[in-house]
């Protein structure tokens, strides 16, 4: 974000390379009134993260109101190694890459089964201390995924198994990105 010469905020230019880099305009435009929905539904911060490279970058939020929460600024890059989006975007990859993707991580190939079976991921403390989190999948054509969608906020709130108060709401509401974006294809 950035101000114009009025002193109002303005998407800024990183973002708007990043969308058009990545082609998701359309992801962008679905996700933002479920990740709003979500948000208000939990009473904790949003996120949509994509895959790039080594990383996964997050391309929407929407954050708490107000109070203590778990703010990640839309464009930030963060590792593959640590946090519930990281094993969500990882869990159903190749296995050549998956494991590639275990060498360093805070997470084991016993976790990213585990979200495999239950079709979501959760992290307490794992990629910020006091932090915990919960994601599951967004699928593209051909149930590839494609992102996904995580709430976070502080242990104190989330608990530490944050997947009995949120997988269900989020699960949800990847599903509705999902479908959404199925029909919009």
């Amino acid at each position: 974000m950035s101000r114009d010469t009025q002193g109002r905020f303005v998407l800024g230019p990183r973002l708007s390379e990043l969308s058009t880099a990545a082609g998701e305009d359309r992801l962008l435009a679905v996700a933002a009134p479920v990740l709003m929905q979500l948000r208000d539904l939990t009473g904790e911060s949003a996120q949509l993260y994509r895959r790039q490279g080594d990383e996964r970058v997050c391309v929407a939020a929407a954050e708490r109101a107000s109070g203590l929460r778990d703010t990640v600024p839309v464009g930030s890059a963060l590792p593959m190694t640590a946090g519930s989006a990281a094993q969500i975007l990882l869990a159903w990859e190749e296995p050549d890459r998956l494991h590639r993707g275990l060498r360093g991580a805070k997470f084991t190939a016993a976790t990213l089964a585990s979200v495999r079976r239950r079709g979501w991921a959760h992290s307490v403390g794992e990629r910020e201390q006091g932090v915990a989190s919960v994601s599951a999948p967004i699928r593209g054509s051909g149930g590839k995924v494609i992102a996904a969608v995580s709430v976070s906020g502080p242990i104190e709130r989330l608990t530490r198994a944050p997947g009995r108060l949120h997988a269900v709401p989020v699960m949800a509401a990847a599903e509705r990105i999902t479908e959404a974006m199925r029909r919009t294809s």
